[in-house]
């Protein structure tokens, strides 16, 4: 080869020696990685965020349910006269118990002759109705009421007989009670309960009384403290009768026996007036026989 021919070689290859390299291919970032192929890169999905558990819907229902019903005007009438007399009179209560034994005794003897004539069973209510009336002859302050600054003492005897109904308690009257037999007191209370049972109790069936005896012994009731029915100053209560020990005779023995309880007004009524007119009761109940010659 000729000088020229070599200077000609060398330059070509210098030329071919510098000609520009191409840089490296960097690898695709995670953001633009390619896709399969033929497909077009995608932008990644963003990450999901951590949140808090949405809170389950209760699967039960719950039974907390509460209902509300517009008290009768006879109800909210009771609910007023009640609160009214715990705000105006000074009630006490004071207890005995009374030994029934003469009382079942008796009945058991006359029940059948006494409805083979009346035409009505005998109960225990109206041996209470007339030992009332008897005591209330004794203690006539418990057969009173207060008008101002004076006390109305009451020489008649209507006696008001607390009987339950659909509405509330209701205190129909035996007008004249000194005056009926046993027969018609019995009748009498008869006659209330089905009035109240039906809604069929008049005002002059409710009007007046002088004072009354509930026996909440008929719902199973041992004790309580009955309250007044204004403006009567004096109420008895009867109770269950049930067998219990008392000493008779020296020996302890099993007699049916029934506490009672006589709510009073204190403004007229002493403590020991209350008391004896409670233990007259006791005393004629338990031998009914004197009941029977005083009516």
């Amino acid at each position: 080869m000729t000088p020229s021919a070599r200077r000609a070689a060398r330059e070509q290859n210098l030329a071919v020696d510098a000609a520009p390299v191409a840089a490296p291919a960097v690898p695709p970032t995670p953001e633009a990685e390619p896709s399969s192929e033929g497909e077009q890169p995608q932008a990644p999905s963003p990450k999901p965020q951590a949140s808090s558990p949405k809170p389950q819907a209760s699967s039960q229902v719950s039974s907390r349910s509460e209902e509300r019903v517009r008290m009768s005007k006879r109800r909210a009438t009771i609910a007023k006269r009640l609160v009214e007399v715990q705000q105006t009179a000074a009630m006490l209560t004071t207890f005995n118990e009374v030994d029934m034994s003469a009382v079942m005794a008796l009945r058991e003897r006359q029940k059948q002759a006494f409805k083979d004539k009346h035409g009505i069973g005998i109960g225990i209510a109206s041996f209470f109705v007339k030992a009332s009336v008897a005591a209330l002859r004794e203690f006539p302050r418990l057969n009173a009421e207060i008008q101002g600054d004076e006390m109305v003492l009451k020489h008649y005897y209507d006696i008001g007989i607390a009987v339950g109904a659909a509405e509330g308690l209701v205190v129909p009257v035996l007008h004249d009670a000194d005056r009926l037999t046993f027969a018609e007191i019995e009748r009498g209370i008869r006659e209330f309960a089905t009035k109240a049972n039906d809604g069929k109790l008049t005002l002059d069936d409710l009007r007046g009384g002088t004072f009354s005896i509930t026996n909440g012994g008929v719902f199973g009731s041992l004790m309580s403290t009955p309250i007044l029915n204004p403006p009567q100053v004096g109420i008895l209560g009867l109770h269950a009768i049930k067998d219990r020990p008392v000493g008779a005779g020296g020996q302890i023995v099993l007699r049916p026996m029934m506490y009672l309880a006589l709510t009073y007004d204190h403004r007229i009524v002493d403590g020991a007036e209350a008391v004896q007119f409670l233990v007259r009761v006791k005393t004629l109940v338990e031998d009914p026989g004197v009941l029977l010659i005083e009516s």
